[in-house]
């Protein structure tokens, strides 16, 4: 009988244990929350926006209005989180699960689920957050290092920001306070890849004269 009491303790110890807090993965929370993320801008593919604009909740000073918001399932959405309040971007792991967005006058909001956040525990009193978006290929880029490994790719993150109270036994899943609106766009190669790109043609055409 002592065995079987020991073997429920430690599977309930172990359960707590892998146990993660949770977050609701919203952008459209009427009086609480309401950003967008938005596609490339249409002058230059490379420019990095975010912040909230004058529909947004808060509102904010930034102008969206030459953007056009993300629509339907061509986009993949995934919040990364770290224990504790103002950590690292690089101490950051993904949740799950990812999401897409809705389409028509829903645009530029994801649709809605309960993201589980690696490595935050269950009631943790708070996390940093950051959501991240890519072009994913009609599914096949599945993950934020393919799409950022690929400058031609579209590919945006939110500034990170803190979710206190994160959801477990004792709080609800919270709501995403603190995102702002922000948008896709290429990366900029590193001018080492436009050094190799350059060395890689001129070894091409030394190659063909050579023939």
């Amino acid at each position: 009988m002592k065995k079987l009491i020991l073997g429920a303790c430690a599977v309930v110890c172990a359960a707590s244990v892998l146990a993660q807090g949770t977050v609701t993965f919203n952008n459209r929370v009427t009086g609480t929350i309401v950003t967008k993320v938005y596609g490339a801008n249409p002058a230059d593919s490379t420019v990095i926006a975010s912040g909230n604009g004058a529909t947004d909740t808060p509102v904010g000073a930034t102008d969206w209005s030459a953007y056009s918001p993300i629509s339907g399932a061509g986009f993949t959405a995934e919040i990364w989180a770290a224990s504790g309040a103002d950590q690292p971007v690089g101490s950051l792991a993904a949740a799950t699960p990812t999401t897409s967005f809705r389409t028509g006058a829903a645009a530029g909001f994801f649709a809605a689920t309960t993201a589980t956040l690696t490595g935050v525990a269950l009631d943790a009193a708070a996390a940093t957050l950051q959501v991240r978006v890519w072009d994913n290929r009609g599914g096949t880029i599945t993950t934020w290092a393919q799409a950022t490994a690929d400058p031609s790719i579209l590919s945006g993150a939110s500034p990170l920001f803190n979710v206190n109270a994160i959801g477990g036994n004792l709080n609800t899943p919270p709501n995403l306070v603190g995102l702002v609106s922000f948008n896709v766009h290429n990366i900029v190669p590193e001018p080492t890849t436009f050094a190799l790109a350059g060395l890689g043609a001129a070894a091409l055409l030394i190659f063909r004269r050579r023939k």
